[in-house]
């Protein structure tokens, strides 16, 4: 008889059972770009999946950006220690993704490893990382979409009913001025992710294509932005009055409205439903969720918006065991327990149909609107708002943004914005993915 075998004896247990508790777990690295309230959400899971079970050991490894995050990716791929996930925007091509050497789509761990609650929330919230076949190429664990929140006393203040925000653009219109010249607000609205919420989804909610033809999902070769569009046109002027008449002071690419909003500073503001974890984390703001604004006179019922985010890629060149931990991590956060509360904390869409049907109703008590907005997730019928697709959009976005911001600064026209704006992202669209601009390497 071995030791080993001796010892089990002893102990009255299996030799099965000895060698299960002396093995060492598997550990999977998790690379990514979270902070604040979701990084500090996230820790706290993969802590309580650590402590509930001892044959996987996950370590998250935070980058302050994506830029930190690839640079280390290559150097880790040159070395041969690639993570085991790692944490990548909706780069609005996920297909090329999914190409790469390097990564290993999420359906091919699927078919290996099937995961119990993978009946997600619905596909329109998991478009966003499906291939033309409707194949899920990555984890999507953070899907979000454009809302609108609003200071629920502010309203009250100016003299509005606070059970109903604005439903259209020209209706918020009249909202705001009540909200500058009765409850004084110097920030009656402002916006974060200005790209996203008055660019983008301007397409979806009003019925017209972001990108043509039938935004990009059938060629992204052949595919170019859709700005020149009338209701473009109509949106960015308007933008642009609301800034000369001081109810729109501040906007940009970036979260900063979230912080402005949070602090009580700006009345209402449009970004994408993330900002729900630094916003509901102060005491004493009374706030509701309400949908993207759209314009009555072109739609006579808004379209649903894009959902785009984040997702968690799995890396290629593992062991079986390592990528059976990965899949054992995914379900953990797949749970209905455990993603309904990352719903509710982070502001993130449900991942799955049963998280949804989890959630506490508390939490949509306490937030008017959030109930419906999210539901409303679960009927998109909508073709035009699938998503799109658009060859190296991530170059493209900053051009958006840059140009948006001449607008409303007053330094372009409208038109002539938007204009720009389409012939840039046209060269770069043509260059290959990666490369300098053509104008440049002339």
């Amino acid at each position: 008889m071995t030791f080993l075998k001796r010892i089990a004896a002893v102990l009255g247990v299996s030799c099965v059972f000895a060698v299960s508790v002396q093995a060492n777990p598997v550990n999977i690295e998790v690379w990514h770009t979270m902070t604040s309230t979701h990084k500090s959400e996230f820790e706290k899971i993969a802590r309580r999946f650590n402590n509930e079970q001892k044959d996987v050991n996950v370590v998250l490894k935070a980058f302050p950006n994506q830029e930190a995050l690839r640079k280390a990716g290559e150097q880790a791929v040159a070395e041969k220690r690639k993570p085991n996930l790692v944490q990548l925007p909706d780069n609005r091509s996920p297909e090329m993704i999914a190409q790469h050497k390097d990564i290993i789509p999420f359906h091919q761990l699927l078919k290996q490893y099937p995961m119990k609650d993978a009946n997600w929330f619905v596909p329109q919230t998991t478009g966003f990382m499906r291939d033309s076949k409707g194949l899920l190429m990555a984890f999507p664990y953070m899907a979000e979409i454009p809302v609108m929140f609003y200071n629920v006393d502010g309203y009250k203040k100016a003299g509005l009913d606070s059970n109903k925000p604005a439903r259209t653009w020209p209706e918020l219109q009249n909202h705001l001025l009540a909200l500058r010249d009765k409850a004084h607000y110097q920030c009656p609205f402002a916006t974060s992710h200005q790209v996203t919420t008055h660019l983008e989804n301007t397409a979806p909610l009003n019925g017209a294509l972001y990108v043509t033809p039938k935004n990009g999902l059938d060629n992204v070769k052949g595919a170019h932005l859709n700005l020149l569009d009338a209701v473009f046109m109509r949106h960015l002027s308007i933008m642009v009055s609301w800034k000369r008449s001081d109810l729109f002071p501040h906007n940009s690419n970036g979260t900063e409205a979230d912080s402005m909003f949070a602090d009580n500073r700006c009345a209402v503001i449009t970004t994408t439903s993330g900002a729900l974890a630094r916003i509901q984390e102060m005491k004493g703001l009374n706030f509701g969720v309400a949908p993207m604004p759209f314009y009555d006179q072109v739609v006579k019922t808004p379209g649903a918006p894009y959902v785009s985010g984040s997702a968690l890629w799995a890396t290629s060149g593992h062991t079986k065991d390592q990528d059976k931990a990965t899949m054992a991590f995914l379900s953990f956060l797949a749970q209905p327990v455990i993603a309904s509360a990352w719903h509710q904390r982070t502001g993130f869409l449900p991942l799955t149909d049963a998280a949804f049907r989890t959630g506490d109703a508390a939490f949509y008590d306490r937030i008017p609107g959030a109930r419906q907005l999210v539901d409303s997730m679960r009927s998109v019928k909508d073709p035009n708002s699938r998503g799109f697709r658009l060859r190296d959009y991530p170059r493209i976005e900053p051009i958006l943004s840059r140009e948006f911001d001449a607008a409303l600064s007053g330094n372009t026209p409208p038109v002539e914005a938007l204009t720009k704006a389409v012939d840039q992202a046209k060269v770069l669209s043509q260059d290959p993915p990666g490369a300098a601009p053509a104008a440049k390497r002339r």
